[in-house]
């Protein structure tokens, strides 16, 4: 099972990385005039997905992602979330999980500015 707990690992990195790094590639994309970063599939995918962490932050809900990831792990859930547990990892910091909730909220707003000031095609 561990393999697969890996698998799960990889794809929250994947989608973090998305969420992240889509926006970032948004901006350079809209800066350099490149036609895919107003493709409308994908900008709704990266809005969706933001809305999804934010929601689940917000409303207090543990991560689907890290609670199937710890379940196939250890058999339980680990009382932190993917990004709470990596921030702890990489700067041992532990954080309330109202830290993380405020900066999810903050980066979809930035999303949904972004969605305005660079809208996608109809």
């Amino acid at each position: 099972m561990n393999w697969l707990a890996n698998t799960v690992l990889v794809l929250h990195a994947l989608l973090v990385l998305f969420i992240v790094g889509g926006l970032f590639a948004i901006w350079a994309g809209a800066w350099l005039k490149r036609a895919w970063v107003r493709n409308r599939a994908f900008r709704l995918a990266h809005l969706i997905a933001i809305g999804v962490v934010a929601m689940l932050a917000a409303l207090d809900i543990p991560c689907p992602l890290t609670v199937l990831e710890d379940w196939l792990r250890t058999g339980n859930v680990g009382p932190q979330g993917f990004i709470q547990r990596c921030v702890n990892n990489w700067l041992y910091y532990d954080l309330p999980g109202w830290v993380f909730a405020t900066a999810y909220a903050v980066f979809l707003l930035v999303v949904a500015v972004t969605w305005f000031r660079v809208p996608p095609r109809s």
